[in-house]
Parts: C-alpha cells; sequence; structure tokens
C-alpha cells in the first residue's frame, strides 16, 4: 500500500490541497451520476463550491479534472484491496478475493463502482489504482507458479474486461453473490488453476470492506 501523503505545511498548502480535492470530489460525483463528462467548468466549480478561477489553479482541462478524478477512485478501492489482503499469502486466493470484492463494490461504494464501470476500462493499464495492484499479482502468480500465463499484461487485459462486463451486467439483471464466485473461479481457471483448487478459492468466507 501506498505511504499517506504527509499534510500541506501550511495554511496556504492546506487550502489549496482541500480546493483541488473538492474539484476531484465533484467530478467523481458528476462521473458516477451519469459518466458525462460535457458538464461546463462552471457547474464543476459550483458542485465543488469553488470560485471558477480555482479551477485554473489547479487543472489545465476538464480532461486532466476527469483523469485525476478517476485515479483518485481507483487508487482509494486499491488501497481498500490492499488492506483486506494483506494478511493472505496465496497470490492466487488474493486474486480470487479482490475479483468476489469487486461486485460486492457496487453495494458498499457505489460511486467508485460506477466510475469503474463508466472509465475503468481505459485506466486498466495506468500507473495508479487497481491496474498496478492487479498487475503485481499476476506477476506474483507467475513467479511463483501459481498462474500459468505468458504475459501478466494481457491476463490483466482479459481480467479487466471481465471485470467490468460483470459490473454492467450488475446494472441490467439481479445478480447475487454467487455471480463473484463463478467469474472468480472462470478467472482462476483461465490463470491455469485446476477446476477443483479455482472452485475451493472462489467460494471461501470473504474479508469485510469499510
Amino acid at each position: 500500500m501506498q505511504q499517506p501523503t504527509p499534510p500541506p505545511a501550511n495554511r496556504f498548502e492546506r487550502r489549496r490541497a482541500h480546493s483541488r480535492q473538492a474539484l476531484i470530489s465533484a467530478a467523481r460525483r458528476i462521473l458516477a451520476e451519469t459518466g458525462d463528462t460535457a458538464v461546463s467548468i462552471q457547474q464543476i466549480s459550483e458542485r465543488a463550491d469553488v470560485g471558477f478561477g480555482t479551477f485554473y489553479n489547479h487543472f489545465d482541462t476538464k480532461t486532466a479534472l476527469f483523469d485525476a478524478a478517476v485515479a483518485d477512485a481507483l487508487e482509494e478501492y486499491g488501497q481498500l484491496l490492499d488492506k483486506v489482503t494483506e494478511g493472505i499469502d496465496d497470490p492466487a486466493e488474493v486474486f480470487a478475493t479482490s475479483v468476489r470484492l469487486t461486485l460486492q463494490l457496487s453495494a458498499t461504494h457505489p460511486e467508485i463502482t460506477q466510475i469503474i464501470r463508466f472509465r475503468g476500462l481505459s485506466h486498466v493499464h495506468t500507473d495508479t489504482g487497481l491496474g498496478p495492484r492487479a498487475l503485481r499479482d499476476l506477476e506474483i502468480g507467475k513467479a511463483s507458479g501459481r498462474f500459468t500465463i505468458d504475459d501478466p499484461k494481457v491476463a490483466l487485459s482479459a481480467i479487466g474486461g471481465a471485470l467490468i462486463g460483470l459490473l454492467q451486467l450488475n446494472t441490467v439483471s439481479e445478480i447475487g453473490p454467487g455471480a463473484g464466485e463463478q467469474m472468480a473461479e472462470l478467472l482462476l481457471r483461465m490463470l491455469g488453476l485446476p477446476a477443483d483448487e479455482a472452485s475451493d478459492l472462489a467460494t471461501r468466507p470473504l474479508p469485510l470492506l469499510s
């Protein structure tokens, strides 16, 4: 898990950091509501409760702000997954747990779920958030012999698409926790685990998301 950013040293820096985070939080809410980034900078500033000019103190374009908002949401969830899986040594179990918790995310962290659904695919191979953590786990699994894959980045592409597809399915059809177990089992088998072991890992008790 990344170390927390140290607090700003003085009042000016604290106010600046607060206004930047207010803009990012406003952009996260907008993305979660519709996925639409066509709103004006004025509307974003009003949602953030900051002055119009404050926007340009932090971001050159709306695209930069919305990219920062997606990265912020994915990093928050990535750190959460790190926390709940930190006591698990087996990379295959870490992977299965993360897959299943991603579906539960829709109930516990709906804003993040919507952002992943709308924008997650374009951030699968970025340097922050879920992507690099999943790639790390795939590389560990390959190095340890748990996963029989040639290229972890190709595997990450397949897994990212599958998870986002499952989140999309969850918005148009009622699916229970069993869907997360099925997805975890399917992906573990794709990564090379035997069917019986994949089934066992996909149905173990889950840690709680907080």
